[in-house]
């Protein structure tokens, strides 16, 4: 199949986003087509970043991220570039530019975002797996969204090289599939090998009682297949007393003032037009002071070691991978905002401990999607990956 054979039903792809790159014959991937989110570089085609702006004052990449170039090199083909929110600098999945895709599993809500391109391609069909990131929840919310197998990896864990930039502390590039074997592949070859036997299990509870009730009977399937593989669940709270919402604005103010001194003095310079929503975070951003984000990197660190300290290697956690279902795509923007927040609440652990994260699919009552996630360890990705992939298996036979 050529990538123009391809018929964007979803309006995942980039504008002119389609293209062609054939895989290496006969490794571990041949056979399987992929899609790149608009903040990987590829060699010969320009990188987007969601805004126009940035498309047309930055130079066309002359060297392809190395994880484009490994799943090349292991099989795969590249089939195109496809919608990110602009800059990554949103969960909802709504670009003002280029649109909101449709997300295939639940049309009348969003895709989330920022991956929200990679998220659409896959749920559609139009790719065996995409490309995304993940910084404050851009995989793992769009995973739960749109009933996918999504990975937030051990921060630093994949390189970093030829990828547009949000907040290097926490930014993760990963992928998402909607084939539980397809996910664990990709796994296979793009994460090394972890030496991971959980014994404990740990129910992060108030990570749940920021999710709508929604999430507890996929949970509970989920714990029951953990108590017949590993043992039953003992309860944890990781919150060290001050609250989400300090961790959340912790993590939001350290990042953003790293995302200014990225991208403010391009910013200023060229006066890109960004959506109301992302134009005011960019907005906030240019104003945290040098002593605020300090003091925001104290609290992060803490937090990273509070978290590491419960997160033994023994262990693994399960938590909601968001706070509720994908918006409808007609709601309001304070609705929006409000489980936005709710859900940076739940995503904010595992992106400040800088801890891996696999997004289960599993359906509300109403067949809406949602996800449940498995967090581990640093390090234990590829196993946890794997892990995640029997334990759903034994969960929807409960």
């Amino acid at each position: 199949m050529s990538a123009m054979d391809i018929k964007d039903t979803v309006g995942a792809f980039v504008p002119g986003g389609l293209f062609r790159v054939d895989g290496a014959p006969g490794g571990p991937l041949a056979g399987l087509t992929f899609a790149a989110k608009d903040l990987f570089d590829v060699a010969g085609r320009p990188t987007g970043a969601g805004n126009p702006d940035w498309l047309a004052t930055h130079p066309v990449p002359e060297r392809s991220s190395p994880i484009v170039d490994a799943l090349l090199a292991a099989g795969a083909t590249l089939v195109g570039k496809v919608l990110t929110d602009e800059m990554a600098f949103s969960l909802h999945g709504d670009n003002m530019h280029y649109g909101a895709p449709i997300n295939a599993r639940a049309p009348d809500r969003v895709t989330g975002g920022s991956s929200n391109g990679s998220a659409a391609a896959a749920a559609a069909g139009l790719v065996d797996f995409a490309l995304g990131t993940d910084t404050g929840g851009s995989t793992r919310v769009p995973a739960s969204y749109c009933g996918l197998w999504g990975l937030r990896p051990t921060h630093g864990l994949l390189p970093s090289e030829g990828l547009v930039p949000l907040h290097p502390s926490f930014d993760t590039p990963t992928w998402l599939a909607a084939d539980p074997a397809t996910f664990l592949k990709v796994a296979d070859v793009l994460l090394p090998a972890a030496d991971y036997h959980p014994t404990r299990v740990l129910r992060v509870t108030d990570a749940f009682a920021n999710a709508d009730p929604l999430f507890t009977e996929p949970a509970n399937a989920v714990f029951a297949a953990l108590a017949d593989a590993i043992g039953p669940a003992q309860d944890v709270t990781v919150n060290d007393g001050a609250g989400f919402d300090a961790w959340r604005m912790a993590y939001a103010t350290s990042g953003a003032y790293e995302g200014w001194a990225i991208h403010g003095e391009w910013i200023r310079r060229c006066n890109p037009v960004f959506a109301p929503a992302i134009a005011g975070r960019w907005q906030a951003a240019s104003e945290v002071t040098a002593e605020a984000a300090a003091a925001a990197r104290e609290v992060c660190a803490r937090i990273r070691a509070h978290v590491r300290a419960i997160m033994q290697s023994d262990c693994v956690a399960v938590l909601p991978s968001a706070a509720g279902l994908a918006p409808l795509r007609t709601a309001d923007a304070a609705t929006v905002d409000a489980l936005r927040m709710r859900t940076m609440a739940v995503t904010c652990i595992a992106g400040i401990a800088g801890l891996p994260q696999v997004s289960m699919p599993f359906t509300a009552p109403d067949g809406a999607p949602l996800g449940i996630s498995l967090m581990g360890p640093a390090g234990s990705d590829r196993a946890l990956v794997r892990l995640a992939v029997e334990i759903h298996a034994a969960a929807v036979r409960v």
